[in-house]
């Protein structure tokens, strides 16, 4: 379900007509999470450590309305749920796209999410469908092979796009603590810089006390 809104009434509509006619209206960031008690979580619960920090980042990016909201016809909308198409590899080192539905409980989230990277890896070439392309998802993606302080992504300025993304580094110590670096990528014309620091403390927050 989605709800239109009044852009007439809207008090980002200038910001959002001032960056929609822009040819890369998307901003990023990268900001490190503390995931020490998430990953002691996800090991006592037999839970792989991907699935569990996904559950709890689109739990945050339902909690932050802007990350919600998407561009369709040049109208806005706000979209009740979201979910994750998530890039998903391969033991032949390709990857395929996947669509995982949001669930309340952890445990229905991994079933669904279990059940689509078998498919994915099941399957050749990239998956492009109506159900990975949806555009009520968070794109994401995990790179635990990198400790990156920056990321950008390949964009056709052609295709409209205003879905956000999220992408996630390698895991490091520091200290007594594992930290984890998470890029952050948003439709200027629908969140700023605020926004997104409103993601990433709910992010925080989830990670902490999950």
């Amino acid at each position: 379900m989605k709800q239109l809104i009044d852009l007439s009434t809207w008090p980002r509509r200038e910001h959002f007509a001032f960056f929609s006619k822009f040819d890369e209206p998307f901003f990023g960031l990268v900001a490190d999470v503390d995931c020490t008690h998430a990953y002691a979580e996800a090991k006592r619960l037999g839970v792989s450590f991907f699935l569990y920090y996904l559950h709890l980042a689109l739990q945050a990016a339902n909690e932050a309305e802007a990350f919600r909201y998407r561009i369709e016809d040049g109208q806005v909308y706000c979209y009740d749920r979201i979910h994750a198409s998530a890039t998903i590899g391969r033991p032949d080192r390709t990857f395929g796209f996947s669509f995982i539905e949001q669930h309340d409980t952890l445990a229905a989230f991994v079933a669904g999410a279990n059940a689509e990277i078998e498919a994915v890896q099941q399957s050749f070439g990239l998956r492009l469908n109506d159900t990975t392309g949806r555009p009520d998802v968070i794109h994401f993606s995990a790179i635990p092979w990198v400790r990156f302080t920056g990321l950008t992504h390949a964009r056709s300025f052609q295709f409209p796009d205003s879905c956000p993304k999220i992408s996630v580094g390698q895991t490091y110590q520091e200290g007594a603590t594992l930290r984890m670096s998470v890029a952050v990528n948003v439709h200027h014309g629908l969140a700023d810089g605020y926004h997104v620091g409103l993601f990433l403390e709910a992010f925080q927050r989830l990670l902490s006390q999950s």
